[in-house]
């Protein structure tokens, strides 16, 4: 009865992913073609987002979100815990931003060709060089004030802790002068653990920490950086975290 059970859940999930990206898709790619921003586009994928938030009955909250100017460009960097994460940033932080998204993604039908139409950055993450010269290059083709979202870690953590993050994002808001905003989410790893297919009713924090200049970093001391703005994550982390 218990694999009953997750077996309708999993469906029922599965059935609205389809239904959305369908319906949403189409609208995000004509978007993302005729806007020369992608800010439609991006404004469009939140519906597409809190469709399956409310399907999979997870709310979201975020907290210290006066922390955050609108109007100012950030290279934002978040912990990574499910993918869950992704729809609690997009419809909790109010601002424009794009992705750094690891090319099999564009693989995916309609999907993948909607996020690339919305001016998300791709990247080979099995070739450093490479990684960092596409996300210079997808800077290069954003729209004013819109920032850029980075998972450090590079991918979800497995065992709920926040792991050592990797330099490609760093590395450009060093080189541009953009300042960092470090954001830490809780309670996505149990609304929707990495391997599971189930996704458990739950909710979700957001929590902004303070900005950080980068103005005074330079390559050379990009380490420095790094490990600051992973200490302001885990400040604000709670792997216990219960609504």
């Amino acid at each position: 009865m218990k694999s009953l059970f997750k077996a309708i859940r999993v469906t029922w999930l599965y059935l609205w992913l389809s239904i959305a990206t369908i319906i949403l898709g189409i609208p995000v790619m004509i978007a993302g073609m005729l806007s020369r921003t992608g800010n439609l586009a991006f404004s469009i994928s939140k519906i597409w987002a809190y469709v399956i938030l409310a399907v999979s009955f997870v709310r979201t909250e975020i907290k210290n979100k006066e922390k955050l100017l609108k109007g100012t460009s950030y290279i934002i960097i978040s912990n990574h815990q499910s993918h869950f994460d992704i729809l609690a940033l997009v419809t909790t932080l109010g601002i424009q931003f794009r992705w750094i998204i690891k090319k099999e993604i564009l693989k995916i039908p309609i999907f993948g060709y909607a996020l690339y139409t919305s001016r998300n950055i791709f990247i080979d993450r099995s070739n450093t060089t490479r990684a960092i010269e596409n996300i210079n290059k997808g800077v290069d083709r954003l729209p004013r004030d819109a920032g850029v979202m980075v998972f450090a870690e590079g991918t979800r953590s497995s065992d709920g802790q926040i792991h050592e993050f990797k330099k490609g994002g760093f590395m450009i808001a060093i080189a541009r002068k953009i300042p960092i905003l470090p954001v830490t989410v809780n309670g996505s790893r149990r609304v929707l653990p990495k391997g599971s297919l189930v996704v458990k009713p739950g909710k979700i924090q957001v929590v902004i920490g303070d900005p950080i200049d980068t103005s005074g970093y330079t390559t050379n001391t990009a380490q420095e950086l790094i490990d600051k703005t992973r200490q302001a994550i885990i400040v604000n982390f709670d792997p216990e975290y219960i609504p």
